[in-house]
């Protein structure tokens, strides 16, 4: 009998991005945001149905009814046909109803909201977003989704008050606070109970800076409040009495609890980078060292220490592993002086060569963090040892980014470091949703002002201050390109050999300073130092097309794809190629690279210009109406003239056929 656990499921995840995979992890997600956005209707109803009229009208509620029902249609046809045939029976469809129902469903909300079980891990469950990539796809859509979010949000307020409320002792509560603001960061309830633990356990200073990131939280809400009567009398009784030395009532802090480490606060230990260990991949079916196996790995370690947030460690041998793992284990979970472990496996075919690696988290018990499969002929073993090596370097960059970012959430307020900070305010610079992104520009701000030396946050910061001019979001877009402009030089000051901070710079001289050759010298040096940067291969793209050089601007865009085919940054590279294909001329291509990274990211209103652009040249006025709307709603008032203004390309004919083509679509 097949254990339960192993039974095929069809499992849809909401929280995050949404997905549709089998328990052998195939993926049965529809290829167009409406259908999913429909599967995830379905989803949060099921097993009751839903009503067709009602669908209509929440997904395409700007339409005449007959054809919001023949879109409709279409998107049933399409979810059956995602579906089919292992699992279309869960899809019901009659007259008058849809819904998702049947044994062998799993859906990730329903059976978080179901539960009765109350822990931390159920808690922090609910940190996912919900449906985070189907924002703006409409407006009746967009008010659904904005109250199933709130309907989330009660939940896991609930869940985690609970949890608060039986928290027993100073320690415990931390725990507990830490972990609900994670969630909900402007409950003040949950602050109060962080500051108020702090002085029992006789930190004054810790309670002081909980107090302060408080009214940083307060501030970010939409009534800007500051903290409840309540609040300031507690912090008011508590710096009383640090200031007259009264600590009578107050306990010793016991040793296990958490303390500031000696780099605070901006080094954790001393130590900031994030130390990974690459192991020779094992050779399956040879008894023969394989010198691929070594090769590729000494490739990799080179590739990732040229990343300045990452320090590689010696490699370790497998002989070496198991002599030193607990019990003659062939994996050890503790291999001394490094935080992760990349590991994996070759298999040599006739003519061919698999190469499975994957990353490790040695603090996590073994986590995998990210895996990969690469195949590739064996033909010349040095030139595929390099193009592996960067190809596998490259995306685990990105992946070790996200990993570190999350990992960084719960982190206890007296540890959290420099990096901490950095690393929590990318995923607002990805999603670039508007009050995120503000969010993330005063974490870049805190990390600088915990670590003035550190290249890496000059560089992101300057390239925040370039996505708020080129959003629109600038309540003063001269400051903000002066501002812009002093990060990205003080980043390549601090650290010459900085492969990052000298892209971001580029860039920010190329797009805000209109400085496009100056910016090819810096994305050069950027490339020199780490070939596997993709973010630097697509930068660089973009230079080139702003000096007219569409061919070589296609050719590395393209190249930041093959390295980093997952990158959180992957609406950005689409939005590159859609800017040289209109400036090509290849309008239909360009078309289609803007569906694809307006799917990825709706909220990114750089996209929809060239990719409107390119839509009033070929004529497609229906669907360029509903882009220049969409582009409107996240920048109202945006114009030809300042599309006209703010465009960095050097040459008129390239200016000028960016400005045709907005106006052919009917751009104000």
């Amino acid at each position: 009998m097949v254990p339960f656990d192993r039974q095929p499921s069809l499992r849809i995840r909401l929280l995050g991005h949404i997905a549709v995979s089998d328990s052998k992890d195939r993926s049965f997600l529809p290829r167009t945001r409406k259908t999913r956005a429909m599967l995830a209707v379905l989803a949060m109803a099921s097993p009751r149905p839903v009503l067709r009229v009602q669908l209509a009208s929440l997904l395409w509620s700007r339409r005449e009814q007959e054809q919001a029902r023949a879109s409709l249609r279409q998107s049933v046809h399409e979810l059956q046909d995602a579906l089919a045939p292992d699992w279309g029976h869960l899809f019901i469809a009659d007259r008058h109803h849809l819904s998702l129902r049947g044994i062998g469903l799993s859906i990730d909300t329903v059976e978080l909201t179901d539960t009765q079980a109350v822990s931390m891990d159920l808690l922090d469950k609910f940190r996912e977003r919900l449906l985070e990539d189907l924002d703006g796809l409409d407006p009746a859509f967009d008010t659904w989704l904005e109250e199933a979010r709130e309907r989330f949000t009660r939940r896991s307020l609930a869940i985690g008050e609970s949890i608060l409320a039986a928290s027993s002792g100073p320690l415990a509560t931390l725990e507990a606070a830490e972990h609900l603001l994670a969630i909900h960061r402007q409950h003040e309830g949950a602050w109060r109970a962080l500051i108020r633990s702090h002085a029992e356990l006789g930190n004054p200073e810790a309670a002081a800076g909980c107090y302060d990131r408080c009214c940083g939280a307060l501030a970010e809400s939409r009534d800007g409040r500051r903290p409840a009567p309540e609040t300031e009398e507690l912090i008011g009784r508590i710096r009383a009495q640090a200031a007259a030395g009264i600590a009578a009532s107050v306990p010793a802090v016991p040793e296990t609890a958490a303390v500031p480490g000696p780099g605070w606060p901006g080094q954790r230990g001393g130590r900031s980078s994030l130390r990974v260990r690459v192991a020779p991949l094992r050779t399956l079916g040879e008894d023969r060292a394989d010198g691929l196996a070594i090769g590729l790995a000494e490739e990799i370690s080179a590739g990732l220490s040229r990343f300045r947030w990452i320090s590689c460690v010696p490699a370790m041998t497998w002989r070496e592993a198991a002599e030193t793992s607990s019990g003659g284990l062939a994996y050890p979970w503790e291999v001394p002086e490094a935080d992760l472990l990349l590991d994996g496996t070759i298999q040599h075919g006739t003519g061919r060569v698999r190469i499975i690696v994957r990353l490790v988290d040695m603090r996590a018990g073994g986590e995998i963090v990210w895996a990969g499969r690469f195949d590739r002929e064996m033909t010349d073993p040095l030139a595929l040892q390099d193009e592996l090596g960067a190809t596998i370097v490259a995306r685990i960059d990105p992946e070790l980014l996200r990993h570190e970012g999350h990992r960084s959430n719960f982190a206890r307020q007296n540890d959290i470091t420099a990096q901490d900070l950095l690393l929590q305010a990318l995923p607002g610079i990805y999603r670039m949703e508007r009050q995120g992104f503000i969010a993330a520009g005063r974490l870049l701000e805190a990390s600088l002002q915990a670590d003035p030396g550190n290249s890496v946050t000059h560089g992101w910061l300057a390239y925040w201050n370039l996505l708020c001019v080129g959003q629109g979001w600038a309540a003063d877009a001269a400051q903000c390109i002066a501002e812009a402009g002093r990060l990205a030089e003080r980043a390549v000051m601090l650290d010459p050999g900085d492969a990052r901070a000298l892209t971001l710079a580029g860039h920010v001289r190329g797009f805000l300073s209109k400085r496009p050759a100056e910016a090819i010298a810096l994305h050069e040096r950027a490339l020199a130092l780490n070939p596997s940067l993709a973010m630097a291969w697509c930068f660089s793209g973009f230079a080139y097309s702003y000096i007219g050089d569409h061919e070589e601007a296609l050719r590395r865009i393209n190249q930041a794809i093959r390295l980093s085919p997952a990158d959180p940054h992957m609406f950005f590279f689409d939005m590159g190629l859609v800017i040289v294909h209109l400036m090509r001329g290849d309008y239909a291509v360009a078309i289609e690279a803007g569906r694809r990274a307006v799917e990825l990211n709706p909220l990114f209103s750089s996209t929809y210009k060239s990719y409107l652009s390119a839509l009033g040249w070929k004529g497609l006025i229906r669907e360029a109406t509903e882009v220049r709307d969409r582009l409107l709603a996240l920048e109202p008032g945006f114009s030809l003239a300042e599309a006209v203004e703010r465009s960095p390309f050097l040459r008129p004919e390239d200016v000028e056929r960016y400005a045709e083509g907005l106006r052919r679509a009917g751009l104000p």
